[in-house]
């Protein structure tokens, strides 16, 4: 009676576990950014844009299918599962990404209403052309009540900086960066 007790107990906390299970899968949300050598200020590379910028708001379709799948209602906790870091085509006196950052490079999500920064992911020292991936540290679940509606309203820019490369600032380059961000809702 004993171990059947257990073996039921065990078998209806496992059943509980399935509310980590990711509800949906973004599909990729990509940010374009271009810098210039000019644009470096403090041996400091910063670019920025709002998140509903790229064609088609990729971030607000996969927002409305996390509500979608929750009937409705907003998913309780988003996490970023993959960041990328690509340097584009249209990119000139540059051929890669040690050309144009030196050091950690940290990409932001900045809430301008309340000026709070989530760390989204870091990446040190990128090399070659990309596609050069994040470590992710971004969960909603660090962000207050006030900053994860307006994280869902999509009110926030992504923020990319990073230390300029020795010769960056001072070589007239243009650096198209794309940055490529996946994301997991949970109900």
């Amino acid at each position: 009676m004993v171990t059947r007790l257990l073996v039921l107990l065990i078998l209806a906390c496992l059943a509980g576990c399935g509310d980590d299970e990711a509800l949906t899968y973004s599909h990729p949300v990509s940010i374009n950014f271009k810098v210039k050598s000019d644009d470096t200020t403090n041996d400091t590379v910063v670019a920025r844009k709002n998140i509903t910028t790229e064609s088609g708001n990729p971030f607000a379709k996969f927002i409305s299918e996390s509500r979608l799948a929750l009937g409705g209602g907003d998913p309780s906790r988003i996490v970023l599962s993959s960041a990328e870091l690509l340097l584009g085509a249209s990119t000139s006196s540059t051929t890669g990404l040690e050309q144009v950052f030196s050091g950690e490079v940290v990409l932001l999500f900045h809430l301008g209403t309340t000026n709070n920064s989530f760390i989204a992911g870091t990446i040190v020292d990128p090399t070659g052309s990309g596609p050069a991936q994040l470590t992710v540290t971004f969960d909603s679940n660090e962000m207050g009540p006030d900053d994860y509606a307006r994280f869902l309203a999509a009110d926030f820019q992504v923020v990319l900086r990073g230390p300029a490369a020795a010769t960056f600032a001072a070589k007239g380059a243009q650096a198209d960066l794309q940055v490529t961000l996946r994301f997991k809702s949970f109900k």
